[in-house]
């Protein structure tokens, strides 16, 4: 069974008009840039939380950080191609994901946060789960095609707070 219906909308979308939509969750996609080049759309991001669930991935996760208070910084070299061991801490599995950033979120920068995943080679930030509002998100590319699925369940997590959020 499909998972959604999905509305594509442009980046600069104000948080208004995405919930005049009625969406049933909003994900937030990646992209290129610095995410501190874009404090209008993390503002906007903020008006959406605790309104809708929300799931992001790549630039989308440095926003959502952001949009809870959290900073980004500038890697020194990026992540970059397949590979990337990240560690899902609530289980303690590793998944092997595929990655594309030059900017990663500050380690203490979001109180309103937990920490969900690590990124083994450096120790980056690769996941966040909001303690207020159904949002959470993830540094790599859970959506990638090829290879291994091992984050997959990342999308069902989605389903299953967009269905609680509906029956109630």
């Amino acid at each position: 069974a499909d998972m959604a219906t999905v509305t594509v909308v442009p980046a600069s979308t104000p948080a208004d008009e995405v919930l005049a939509l009625g969406p049933d969750g909003v994900f937030l996609s990646n992209g290129p840039g610095d995410p501190a080049a874009l404090p209008g759309i993390s503002a906007e991001i903020a008006r959406l939380v605790g309104q809708v669930p929300i799931f992001g991935i790549c630039l989308g996760h440095q926003l959502l950080a952001t949009a809870l208070g959290g900073s980004t910084f500038k890697l020194p070299f990026g992540h970059h191609g397949g590979n990337h061991p990240v560690q899902r801490l609530s289980t303690g599995q590793v998944e092997i994901t595929s990655q594309n950033h030059n900017y990663a979120v500050a380690e203490g920068s979001v109180a309103s946060a937990d920490v969900t995943h690590l990124n083994l080679n450096d120790g980056v930030i690769e996941g966040i789960r909001s303690r207020d509002a159904a949002a959470f998100s993830v540094q790599y590319h859970p959506e990638a095609g090829r290879g291994p699925h091992d984050a997959r369940y990342l999308f069902d997590e989605f389903r299953l707070v967009m269905d609680e959020r509906g029956a109630n």
